[in-house]
């Protein structure tokens, strides 16, 4: 079954600076002494943009070789994610949380970023779709906060990862997306009293999420995602804020 994962404008744009700036260093490289320093001549500069100008070929080859190399890998990365979820659910689930049925053939796999508001649309629609269909279809958290666009949204991953360890993940994310608008230290420590929680250790297990949340992170770059929410359902995609209907779908076509 085939998966599909959008690339965007800005991604393609900073893979082709990327490979500008790698062959600017590399010529320079062969310029410059190893114990040079880091200064580089105005002629030397003047030298480098020539040879680009007289020789665009070579910097579009190699950013079009680039793309392609990276491609490759994120096929070959989705390629395998795929088969593990079908193969061996387990593997892709971890100890990430959990919920509906326990040993369902249908695994829902949703990437979320809590401070991202299509993630908290995404949530309430979510929440009506596995309390109709909780008996057949398992859900998957994973972690993936934008921090370059987010401030709130690792230290928001933190707090749910902790509350995690005492069993209270999909209470406390539901809290955080409801209160999206303000994230912050105090609405953490709020949520987790509301939920009696033992804060001494929610605050002391916060310190400990970050190889978890890592970890979440890398898998959602390494299958090329760039944005949230992102879903997989038995190989099938969707993302942003869905409606009922088209997860409906999406379900009748994993149980065909």
């Amino acid at each position: 079954m085939r998966i599909f994962f959008n690339w965007s404008t800005n991604l393609l744009n900073y893979l082709r600076s990327l490979a500008i700036i790698s062959l600017l260093c590399l010529i320079l490289g062969w310029s410059l002494p190893a114990q040079a320093a880091t200064r580089i001549s105005p002629k030397l500069e003047q030298q480098v943009i020539q040879i680009i100008r007289e020789h665009p070929e070579v910097l579009i080859e190699s950013v079009q070789a680039y793309q392609q190399q990276q491609q490759q890998q994120i096929r070959q990365s989705q390629q395998a994610f795929l088969q593990d979820l079908q193969i061996n659910p387990q593997s892709v689930i971890g100890n990430s949380p959990v919920t509906g049925s326990p040993n369902s053939k249908i695994v829902l796999v949703e990437f979320s970023d809590f401070e991202c508001p299509y993630c908290a649309e995404a949530n309430k629609t979510l929440k009506k779709f596995m309390e109709k269909h909780q008996d057949k279809v398992t859900l998957v958290y994973k972690h993936f906060p934008l921090t370059p666009i987010h401030a709130q949204a690792l230290p928001a991953a933190k707090a749910a990862w902790a509350a995690f360890q005492q069993g209270k993940f999909w209470e406390y994310s539901d809290a955080l997306f409801s209160n999206q608008k303000q994230l912050d230290e105090a609405l953490y420590l709020d949520i987790a009293t509301n939920l009696k929680l033992d804060l001494d250790k929610f605050k002391s297990d916060r310190s400990y999420a970050d190889n978890a949340i890592v970890k979440d992170m890398q898998l959602a770059q390494k299958l090329g995602l760039t944005g949230t929410p992102f879903f997989v359902m038995n190989g099938v995609t969707f993302s942003g804020a869905v409606q009922l209907s088209d997860m409906e779908k999406v379900l009748a076509r994993a149980t065909q």
